[in-house]
């Protein structure tokens, strides 16, 4: 991925992390990075995963749980709330007014 799509990717994080873990329940950190990986977002690294996860947790968009590993150390596993689910669909209209405008002044098409 290019330097401009990496910037991109750290912009709207949480936004994907959000609409990851809507979609696809709870989760956590290293199979986070391989679906975002899969999706294209492979510039993610877990510097940059871990602290998105942790100021969601803060701020009430996801809860966080242990859970003791069978063969290793335990896991951290997250799972959206819905506090989550509310900024989630907030910041999908956003998304869509914003991508609508970039499109627009980009491409050359009207919204």
């Amino acid at each position: 991925m290019a330097a401009p799509q990496a910037a991109w990717a750290r912009a709207f994080l949480q936004l994907c992390l959000l609409g990851v873990l809507e979609a696809e329940g709870t989760s956590y950190g290293y199979a986070l990075l391989s679906r975002l990986s899969v999706a294209g977002l492979d510039t993610v690294k877990p510097a940059t995963l871990y602290p998105a996860l942790t100021r969601l947790a803060e701020e009430g968009a996801v809860e966080v749980e242990w859970a003791a590993g069978e063969n290793g150390p335990g896991r951290k596993y997250y799972r959206i709330t819905e506090e989550g689910r509310r900024r989630l669909g907030e910041q999908r209209r956003a998304w869509g007014e914003f991508n609508a405008a970039i499109t627009e002044l980009a491409g050359g098409k009207e919204a």
